[in-house]
């Protein structure tokens, strides 16, 4: 499971979209550099959550990119999804990792030190930690401070990817937090040209995660 390229991770935002065009966008953006999705549905119905998922999951496979689904493990395993990422107001780490045995990714929020070793030792797949700046998403979020994010990375051995408020320009700022990755929203699902800020992050995220 540590094969897992973690370092562009598109999380989707169908609010701004049509249908057909957020297909299009999570299309263009698997097709340009993004190595990880996570769908995230907070507002669709079961069903509807459920025949989403497969028309992603059409998409992610045809690219070859692993898709997680935030929250909904039933969701998860109904269009055998690579993983799911959880919250700590989610369903326990340690009871997912029952239902779901050794090979399924299983991404946790952790925002502390002490949040990310628990999740380390009850057999999270990679953290999620942020939000490291405002963002611009619905999602009710603390800020955690780029000092705290460097302090989980030290403390785990497990991936860390970054979230929250993040683009191509203060994405810089987590240069030497030895991240594994940078999740973000709108700093592609946002913009107007979609491939030339998949493509422009790409970059980034390079120097930043090697440095």
């Amino acid at each position: 499971m540590n094969t897992i390229n973690y370092s562009l991770y598109l999380v989707t935002d169908s609010s701004r979209f049509e249908e057909e065009g957020f297909f299009q966008a999570v299309e263009t953006a698997l097709q340009n550099g993004v190595t990880l999705l996570q769908l995230r549905e907070k507002e669709l119905t079961s069903r509807a959550f459920y025949e989403r998922a497969l028309q992603v999951k059409k998409l992610t496979d045809h690219y070859d990119v692993p898709l997680i689904i935030n929250d909904r493990i039933d969701i998860m395993q109904a269009v055998d999804a690579a993983g799911v990422h959880l919250g700590q107001a989610d369903l326990p780490l340690k009871e997912a990792r029952r239902m779901l045995g050794k090979d399924k990714i299983i991404g946790v929020s952790a925002k502390t030190v002490e949040q990310a070793m628990e999740a380390e030792k009850d057999g999270a797949t990679y953290l999620g930690t942020g939000a490291i700046n405002p963002t611009t998403t619905k999602v009710i979020t603390q800020i955690t401070a780029i000092a705290t994010l460097k302090e989980i990375c030290e403390s785990v051995k497990i991936p860390v990817v970054a979230i929250g408020g993040i683009n191509e320009k203060n994405a810089y700022d987590l240069i030497g937090t030895k991240i594994k990755g940078i999740a973000v929203v709108s700093a592609i699902l946002a913009q107007k040209d979609i491939q030339a800020a998949t493509i422009n992050l790409t970059k980034v995220i390079k120097e930043v995660i090697q440095s």
